[in-house]
């Protein structure tokens, strides 16, 4: 259904977000420009109430914009209705939370395939496709447990496998660490890393964590609402990006 379109997945131009509390105007966003390339593995950085979260929710859409426009695969988020733009997130996109966002009832294979489910793919085929992920990641001997029987590291590997089932055009993640010891978190950072490089994923993580930003190709730094610094970090890629194999296709339809 999805081609594998233009180069760059993500283009922003002159993003501008405020809230209004009633009492005072907060403007987080402050005409934001950012393009993220395909393959590309990004991220976001700066301090608290700089504006990270506010940026990966406009950009993925979770949030509206005040002014300027997204692109994702070159389309406009704006020119899609509310529908459109909750398919195209379930078909295309993936979400990384600090905090798992796991159903306790469903076990490890149940939670992953739920994506597809929703997107109307049959149950056999999710299945399978679920299975599939839970072994990208190392899991697929915990298939069967709930998250509650899960280690901290595993229950965030169930998370990624979960982002990555739709085989989605990028992965957000937001402070995908932040809930893990400094050992567990590198792990889990290598297991993304090597998702994108073998993959071909494109990865935007929002994070605290100068550890995870070196593992990245790029550090965006925001400050205020603004993006004051953008700089190709000296960690190098395994492969050139045209050379890493991308995969197309198996979207939900």
């Amino acid at each position: 259904m999805h081609q594998p379109g233009p180069k760059h997945v993500v283009e922003a131009r002159g993003v501008t977000k405020t809230y209004d509390t009633g009492k005072v105007q907060v403007q987080a966003l402050r005409g934001v420009d950012l393009v993220v390339g395909r393959g590309e593995m990004v991220a976001v950085m700066g301090p608290s109430g700089c504006g990270k979260t506010t940026l990966l929710n406009c950009l993925s859409g979770l949030d509206s914009i005040d002014a300027g426009d997204v692109q994702i695969e070159g389309v406009s988020l704006a020119s899609m209705t509310d529908k459109q733009r909750t398919r195209y997130r379930a078909e295309r996109m993936g979400f990384v939370f600090q905090f798992y966002n796991l159903l306790p009832d469903l076990d490890g294979v149940e939670n992953v395939e739920l994506p597809l489910l929703v997107a109307g793919v049959p149950l056999r085929t999710a299945r399978t496709r679920a299975r599939n992920a839970l072994e990208l990641v190392g899991l697929e001997g915990q298939a069967q447990q709930r998250p509650g029987e899960l280690s901290g590291g595993q229950r965030q590997r169930v998370t990624i496998a979960r982002a990555l089932v739709n085989e989605p055009a990028i992965v957000w993640a937001d402070e995908p660490t932040g809930d893990l010891d400094s050992q567990t978190a590198m792990e889990v950072m290598e297991l993304m890393r090597r998702l994108n490089e073998e993959q071909g994923t494109t990865f935007v993580i929002v994070t605290h964590d100068i550890a995870i930003g070196r593992a990245t190709d790029r550090i965006v730094r925001m400050m205020d609402g603004e993006i004051v610094d953008d700089q190709v970090t000296e960690r190098p890629r395994a492969a050139p990006a045209a050379e890493v194999p991308v995969r197309h296709g198996g979207g939900a339809s």
